[in-house]
């Protein structure tokens, strides 16, 4: 079974058959990586220092075609860039993608082309959400673990978060996108008191 440990704010570490991390930012501990998926450009999702911090020659890179071009000077392995709606194998796993917009805001419009990500780890589906608010890609997903944004003002609310938890299907839902720029403890309860299915509340790891 693989363990999702959520870093901090939207930052996600998964150690299972292979390391990956998603939208690495601010790393206290950065470890080599198997793979690393970025959701979008913004700086606190693509941080070129926590990104050379971790990637190898055979870190493989999974990107927006955008956020990709950014990187061009970055030492990995392959790269990948992306599309909402794509499926690919990288280092070995398979990966998902899935839209990532707001609906009625201005931060992430679905023309940018942002991302999020199911990536199959040891036999799991591990949704990452990416900055979105509830959108008709997420339905029927089925993720076995859900992790959601629930920091509000660029993402969804802990409330909408929790439709979004149904809407997808998923067996568990982590909650991220908090703590750090917006969002606090308080929401996390919110999405937990409100949620059908289990929700796992993370402390950031040290």
């Amino acid at each position: 079974m693989a363990i999702v440990t959520w870093l901090r704010h939207a930052s996600v570490l998964i150690e299972g058959e292979k390391r990956v991390y998603v939208d690495p930012w601010e790393l206290k501990a950065p470890r080599p990586a198997d793979l690393v998926l970025v959701t979008h450009d913004h700086f606190d999702h693509l941080s070129p220092p926590d990104l050379e911090a971790i990637c190898t020659a055979t870190t493989e890179l999974v990107a927006p075609k955008g956020a990709l071009a950014k990187l061009a000077g970055l030492r990995a392995g392959k790269r990948h860039g992306v599309a909402p709606g794509e499926a690919l194998v990288a280092a070995g796993l398979r990966v998902e993608v899935i839209a990532a917009y707001n609906v009625g805001k201005k931060f992430h419009p679905k023309s940018a082309g942002n991302v999020g990500y199911v990536v199959s780890v040891d036999g799991e589906r591990i949704y990452h959400a990416g900055d979105t608010d509830l959108i008709p890609e997420m339905k029927g997903l089925a993720p076995d673990v859900a992790l959601l944004p629930i920091g509000g003002t660029y993402t969804m609310t802990a409330e909408e978060a929790a439709r979004a938890a149904a809407e997808l299907g998923a067996r568990k839902v982590i909650p991220i996108h908090f703590g750090a720029i917006v969002g606090s403890a308080d929401d996390a309860a919110t999405l937990r008191r409100l949620c059908a299915v289990p929700v796992e509340i993370q402390e950031p790891a040290s």
